[in-house]
């Protein structure tokens, strides 16, 4: 039997959806009486063989079957491949990461590429999604702004599904999500268990207020999911957070050692935040050694590099605040 806490008992209550709560025709009626909009925002690095196939459905769905998307947005960071060209073509307004903004330089990382995305979009609410997709539907999108717009309260919406791991030689399973079940989960459950109700705190599917997310301070890598969670619940408390079921959910997967990268830096955000100390002033090291014996010892870097609130930057746009 659980014993969460009763306090994150009544958040599951009050803050968990599922996707077909909401309908797309409800929510651009309802948006439209607010005077809200919403941008899509797909972060990509040599991402051609999926990006063309997310934002085609999505533009199909909810920008010309139902305007429920006002700016569709591709932000390409440095990929080597199609990707740009390919996104492109599927619809979207591409933008190469390093020429947003090039007072501010340009770092490497996922996380980067969606601080930079304030920059060239103005909408209210900006829902992000992965470019590696291969099991999804335009319901991500529906289903994260229906419970962000559930509440007037909630400026955060984490998606979660059914993470399916399809390999090449191996039986479909739902065991994916590693860094999640490994690291990010047990981390909130031990330091932060007010958050032990979120179902995946890593999602790449999930949306913010823009007023939330040009207030932060954002790791340029992978740290940027969690950072945003603990942040969030950090400066709002839990009923700013909400959670919505997508469904399932199937994308290129990476290797051990790649996620081990993932974890280190994940790892090195959350210790920054319990201390209140700079990522990179808060631990000891930004290099992992890993060990193979096809290989030998490698040094992998780990990005710890923060970009600060957007709203406090030179050329932020004054449209988008």
């Amino acid at each position: 039997m659980s014993r969460m806490r009763p306090s994150t008992r009544e958040w599951l209550s009050a803050r968990s959806h599922v996707h077909t709560d909401f309908d797309a025709a409800d929510l651009v009626t309802r948006l439209e009486a607010k005077g809200e909009s919403v941008a899509v925002v797909v972060p990509a690095r040599n991402e051609a063989a999926t990006v063309g196939d997310v934002v085609a459905g999505l533009r199909r769905e909810l920008v010309e079957t139902q305007p429920l998307v006002h700016e569709l947005v591709v932000i390409d960071s440095d990929s080597t491949d199609d990707t740009a060209r390919v996104a492109a073509d599927a619809g979207a307004t591409v933008h190469r990461a390093a020429d947003i903004a090039p007072h501010l330089g340009a770092h490497p990382g996922k996380g980067e590429a969606l601080w930079k995305s304030l920059f060239v979009t103005t909408a209210d609410l900006l829902v992000f999604v992965d470019a590696d997709l291969t099991e999804w539907g335009p319901h991500f999108v529906t289903g994260l702004v229906g419970a962000m717009t559930a509440d007037p309260g909630t400026l955060l919406v984490k998606g979660w599904y059914d993470r399916v791991m399809d390999v090449p030689g191996r039986a479909a399973s739902t065991e994916g999500g590693r860094v999640t079940e490994l690291v990010a989960r047990p981390v909130l459950d031990l330091w932060w268990p007010e958050l032990a109700g979120v179902v995946q705190p890593l999602a790449g599917e999930w949306a913010a207020r823009r007023s939330l997310m040009e207030s932060l301070t954002v790791p340029t890598g992978y740290g940027i999911e969690i950072a945003s969670l603990l942040d969030t619940h950090t400066r709002h408390g839990l009923d700013a957070i909400a959670q919505v079921d997508l469904g399932a959910r199937a994308h290129r997967h990476q290797r051990d050692h790649d996620l081990a990268v993932m974890a280190a830096e994940l790892l090195a955000v959350v210790h920054a935040r319990r201390h209140g100390e700079p990522v990179d002033v808060a631990v000891a090291s930004e290099t992992l050694e890993q060990f193979t014996r096809e290989g030998g010892w490698r040094t992998r870097p780990v990005p710890l590099r923060q970009r600060p609130p957007a709203t406090t930057q030179p050329g932020y746009p004054a449209g988008a605040r």
